[in-house]
C-alpha cells in the first residue's frame, strides 16, 4: 500500500506563523507583522537606453505612472512597483497573470521580464516602531524624508537578499527567497519582542 503524502505547505512560514500577541506587549502592540502572499511578483530588467520605454509599460498593465530613476515607487493597496537598481524595477499585484501581462508589451528589444511568484516570499511589517526594528537588520536611513512612501531598496541582512517597499508611513513590504523566508521571519519576530508584535 503506498502512503499518501500530504501536500506541500503554500507558506514557507507555516510551522513558525503563529497568530496572535507578542512578547512585550503590556503597553500596547506596537509592531503587526503578516504575509501578504501576492498573487504576482515579476521582476523587470531594461536594457541600456530603454528605461523609459519599459516604465511606459509598467504604467500600461498596472495603470501606476512610475516616477523615472532608481528607488522611486508606488503602491496602490492592490499593486506595487518599485525601482531597486537602474532599469529593474520589482512589480506586485494581488492578482496572478502579471508575468503574461508584461510579456505582452515588454519585447524582448526593450528588457526582460522575470516571473518570481514561487521564488519569492512577501512579508508585512507595520506599526509605530516598524522602521526602528527593521533599522536593527539593514544600514538604511528608514526616516521618510530619505526613504518616502512608494519607494524601495535592495539590500541584504547576513546572507539574505531583500527588497523593501515603504506602501505607507510606517508600513514595509519585504520580498525575500522562499527559501530563506522562515529564517528571516524567525528573526523579524525576536527583533520585534521587545515592543510587543502581533501576528496577523
Amino acid at each position: 500500500m503506498v502512503e499518501r503524502q500530504s501536500p506541500e505547505p503554500l507558506s514557507p512560514l507555516e510551522p513558525e506563523f503563529h497568530v496572535g500577541s507578542h512578547g512585550n506587549f503590556e503597553h500596547g502592540v506596537e509592531i503587526i507583522l503578516t504575509e501578504t502572499r501576492p498573487g504576482s511578483i515579476v521582476q523587470l530588467a531594461a536594457w541600456p537606453g530603454e528605461e523609459k520605454k519599459l516604465i511606459a509599460a509598467i504604467r500600461t498593465v498596472t495603470g501606476l505612472a512610475l516616477p523615472d530613476g532608481a528607488g522611486g515607487g508606488l503602491s496602490d493597496g492592490v499593486k506595487s512597483v518599485f525601482g531597486f537598481a537602474p532599469g529593474k524595477f520589482t512589480v506586485a499585484d494581488e492578482a496572478e497573470g502579471l508575468a503574461m501581462a508584461f510579456a505582452k508589451v515588454v519585447t524582448p528589444a526593450i528588457g526582460t521580464v522575470t516571473d518570481l511568484s514561487h521564488g519569492r516570499t512577501a512579508i508585512r511589517i507595520a506599526g509605530p516602531k516598524a522602521e526602528w526594528v527593521l533599522a536593527k537588520f539593514f544600514a538604511i536611513d528608514f526616516a521618510l524624508p530619505a526613504f518616502p512612501v512608494g519607494a524601495g531598496r535592495s539590500t541584504t541582512h547576513h546572507d539574505v537578499f531583500a527588497q523593501i517597499q515603504r506602501t505607507s508611513s510606517d508600513q514595509f513590504d519585504i520580498y525575500v527567497f522562499r527559501s530563506f523566508a522562515r529564517s528571516f521571519w524567525k528573526a523579524l519576530c525576536h527583533a520585534s519582542e521587545e515592543v510587543g508584535y502581533e501576528v496577523q
